[in-house]
């Protein structure tokens, strides 16, 4: 018997249909049972349930509804089949997609509970399941704990769910946090949420929590503000340092004269500079190439210059970042001569340029049409290991064409290609128009190609 009433019965159905109805009913509705030659079909043996009350098809919607659908083709059949629910959130469907935390009868030490946050292939159901958590008798957060579901929250955009914990958080007052914590917080709501205000709010808020920003937080936040060029609120949050208890260091003051050279205050980024000894900080490199570069885009060369004694003067020593921001400001000037002359000082002196160095120099020697001494120059480059760019090649390319220097020509498309780099179609013109009537030159470019150099165009 059956709890509604009904009951099981077995049976065995034997049925004969003429030709249209057995072909309708095979291949749409049962075409699963075995078939004599004659057209009878045999239902085998299974259990019919019987209920107490009986219903016509025509009472049971979705059945019908089914029916009508195979009768008429031109229904579709997703009108009448029911859509998967969205599965959400909710009581029903805890169970389902995490631990039920507050069946659990075994006593879950702290490295338990973070295992089975990190575990979660849900992160949609980190809330819940930490509300579960948080009924247990043996309920005790970490900062560990707190983080690893706040990263889960992140995972599933859910930024809300991490304003809501850490408002519980504060209230809690469970345990202890530390400044990378509140960092790590702080990154989130900048970085993945886009929520820089709520960042803001989340360094000046730490105080509520216990605990005290370090300078490397407030710097992070500074630089963000810089980065999103949010210079309005940059001094509004510089000046909001004494209130917080950080003490301003050297890198504080470079991201203020980073966002003022962004903004093209340089004589305000000066006088941060000379705000430095009222700090108790000393610029270092960083501070005087900052400001370099915002003289050099705007063509202020002569005063980068300047800027450089007066680091001498206070004993900071120029890399080669440096260097390569002067070279630059020459070369825009059409100053190259002297770009090239600067390397060979510091050359002189023991600096140690880096691959940026080296490209600057050769960008001037290109643009002053020096394609010999800039062929001369490629060859020390690769000598140290630095390869030349597409462009460099490009424009040595261009250069040896037009004065037909066709075995320079070679050599460059040669170390081009062998650099990985594939030359384009405009570049290919010159060079067939270069070598067209030499035979050799075509061999030794087909050599150095290892193909039909027509067959490596590029169209762009």
């Amino acid at each position: 018997m059956h709890a509604g009433g009904g009951k099981f019965v077995s049976r065995i159905i034997i049925l004969q249909f003429s030709p249209l109805v057995f072909h309708f009913l095979h291949r749409l509705l049962l075409p699963q049972f075995p078939i004599l030659p004659n057209g009878t079909m045999i239902f085998l043996p299974y259990l019919v349930y019987r209920p107490k009350f009986r219903q016509p098809i025509s009472q049971f919607p979705l059945l019908r509804s089914i029916l009508l659908s195979r009768l008429n083709p031109s229904l579709p059949f997703h009108q009448f089949a029911p859509s998967k629910p969205r599965l959400k959130p909710s009581p029903e469907n805890y169970n389902h997609n995490y631990p039920n935390l507050l069946n659990h009868k075994d006593w879950l030490s702290p490295p338990e509970v973070i295992r089975i946050f990190q575990n979660l292939k849900d992160p949609n159901f980190a809330l819940p399941l930490f509300t579960q958590l948080s009924n247990r008798k043996d309920y005790k957060p970490n900062e560990a704990l707190y983080t690893t579901v706040i990263n889960k929250l992140a995972l599933s955009k859910n930024f809300d769910g991490i304003e809501t914990l850490m408002q519980r958080i504060k209230l809690e007052r469970k345990c202890r946090l530390s400044d990378g914590f509140f960092r790590n917080v702080i990154k989130i709501y900048g970085h993945s949420a886009g929520r820089i205000n709520k960042s803001i709010d989340t360094l000046f808020d730490m105080p509520n929590y216990k605990c005290w920003p370090s300078v490397t937080t407030f710097n992070f936040v500074l630089n963000m503000l810089v980065s999103s060029k949010q210079f309005e609120i940059v001094h509004e949050v510089y000046m909001g340092a004494s209130k917080l208890g950080v003490e301003i260091d050297a890198c504080c003051l470079n991201i203020i004269i980073k966002g003022l050279c962004e903004r093209g205050q340089i004589e305000a980024a000066y006088k941060v500079l000379d705000e430095f000894t009222e700090q108790n900080c000393r610029p270092n490199v960083r501070t005087f190439s900052t400001i370099m570069h915002g003289l050099c885009e705007r063509r202020h060369v002569d005063e980068a210059f300047s800027l450089l004694e007066r680091m001498k003067m206070e004993e900071v020593d120029p890399d080669a970042i440096v260097f390569n921001i002067l070279i630059s400001g020459l070369r825009k000037q059409g100053r190259v001569e002297e770009g090239v002359e600067l390397f060979d000082k510091i050359m002189l002196e023991g600096c140690n340029p880096n691959p940026g160095t080296y490209q600057q120099v050769l960008y001037c020697l290109l643009d002053a049409k020096k394609f010999n001494e800039a062929k001369c120059f490629m060859g020390r480059m690769t000598d140290k290991g630095i390869k030349p760019s597409f462009e460099s090649y490009k424009l040595v390319i261009q250069g040896f064409c037009g004065d037909n220097l066709v075995e320079y020509m070679e050599w460059a498309l040669k170390q081009m290609v062998g650099h990985g780099f594939v030359p384009k179609m405009g570049m290919w013109k010159q060079i067939l128009e270069c070598v067209l009537f030499d035979k050799h030159s075509i061999f030794l470019i087909r050599e150095s190609m290892g193909s039909d150099p027509m067959e490596r165009f590029e169209y762009h």
